[in-house]
């Protein structure tokens, strides 16, 4: 198994329709909340599933969407690398897991972020699309604060 620590932020060229692109695809949509990229990263399935430390399970890409939808439109700046991580590619899907660094800003609020991370992919019509993601903060703390900040509470 292969360990990558050099980090993918989106800003990365894009080298071929391999796995790693797929991931840097996501990091580019992620960071410059770039909706249609997101979007073309998903598999538009009920298949899909996502899991994460504010919006909990979600099912499906429609309630998925939703979650990206809050995120680029509010008003919370949220910015992640990945790093550290491995990959573990068959010929029709491949999982990532590692961690994310970044930031999230919303007024005068300012929190570095630590997240546990795995994002699986399948290959659908020679393309790559995510068909899971799973991510938990390193800490409860971490979470406690960052679910503060995020709900106003």
């Amino acid at each position: 198994m292969n360990i990558y620590h050099q980090a993918i932020t989106g800003n990365e060229t894009r080298d071929t329709d391999s796995p790693r692109a797929a991931l840097i695809d996501f990091y580019r949509a992620f960071n410059h909340r770039d909706f249609h990229r997101m979007q073309s990263n998903w598999m538009q399935s009920e298949h899909a599933s996502m899991s994460n430390p504010l919006g909990g399970i979600k099912r499906g890409w429609s309630a998925i969407e939703e979650v990206y939808k809050k995120i680029f439109e509010g008003s919370a700046t949220v910015y992640v690398e990945f790093f550290d991580y491995s990959m573990h590619v068959t010929d029709t899907m491949f999982v990532a897991a590692g961690r994310e660094r970044g930031t999230l800003a919303i007024e005068d609020n300012n929190l570095d972020l630590s997240i546990r991370t795995t994002r699986i992919f399948t290959l659908i019509e020679n393309r790559w699309k995510q068909l899971h993601h799973h991510g938990s903060m390193d800490s409860p703390e971490l979470l406690s604060h960052y679910q503060r900040i995020l709900t106003g509470q």
